[in-house]
C-alpha cells in the first residue's frame, strides 16, 4: 500500500483530525485499484470501529468511510456494526509497541452474526505496529470468522 509520509499522511490528517470526510471517497478508491490487483478473497468488509466517545466528538469514523468508499469500487458488502470497540482506549500516537497492544488488547467485540464462517476484510486508515488489527481480529475470529485479513490505506516505513 501506502507509506504514512507526506501527502498521504497529511490526506489522512485532514480525514481524521480536520473534518475533511469527502477525502475518504479518492482514498477509498486507491484502496480498491490496491485490491483489484492483489486478490484478498473476502466476503464481508469491517472497518475498525471507533469507541462511541470519540465517535461523538470526531462525528464520523474514518475507517467505515474508507470501508464504505472501497466497497462501493469492489462490489463487497459492508458490515460496519459486526464489531464495536467496547472499551475506549488511549491514543496510540506516541505509545511503543507493546504499549499499544496492551492498550487494545480486549477491546473489541462482535456483535451479531455477521463475520460467522465469512471472510473478513478488515478495514484501518493507517497500520503503525499492527496492535489494533491484531486486536480486531482476535475478536473477529472469537465471533466465527472463518479467515481475517487487514487492508489500511498506509502503513509505517
Amino acid at each position: 500500500m501506502l507509506y504514512f509520509e507526506g501527502v498521504v499522511r497529511e490526506a489522512i490528517h485532514h480525514l481524521k483530525y480536520r473534518g475533511c470526510a469527502e477525502l475518504a471517497e479518492p482514498l477509498g478508491r486507491v484502496m480498491a485499484d490496491y485490491l483489484k490487483e492483489h486478490l484478498m478473497p473476502a466476503d464481508v468488509v469491517v472497518p475498525v470501529p471507533l469507541h462511541i466517545t470519540r465517535l461523538r466528538e470526531r462525528g464520523y469514523n474514518q475507517a467505515a468511510l474508507l470501508a464504505h468508499a472501497m466497497a462501493r469500487y469492489s462490489s463487497l458488502a459492508v458490515e460496519e456494526r459486526a464489531l464495536i470497540r467496547e472499551r475506549a482506549t488511549a491514543s496510540q500516537v506516541g505509545l511503543s509497541a507493546e504499549e499499544r497492544r496492551l492498550n487494545v488488547k480486549g477491546a473489541f467485540r462482535c456483535i451479531g452474526t455477521g463475520v460467522g464462517g465469512k471472510r473478513v476484510l478488515l478495514i484501518d486508515d493507517v497500520c503503525t505496529t499492527g496492535a489494533t488489527l491484531e486486536a480486531c481480529a482476535v475478536a473477529l475470529y472469537e465471533a466465527g470468522a472463518r479467515s481475517v485479513q487487514a487492508l489500511t490505506l498506509a502503513r509505517a516505513r
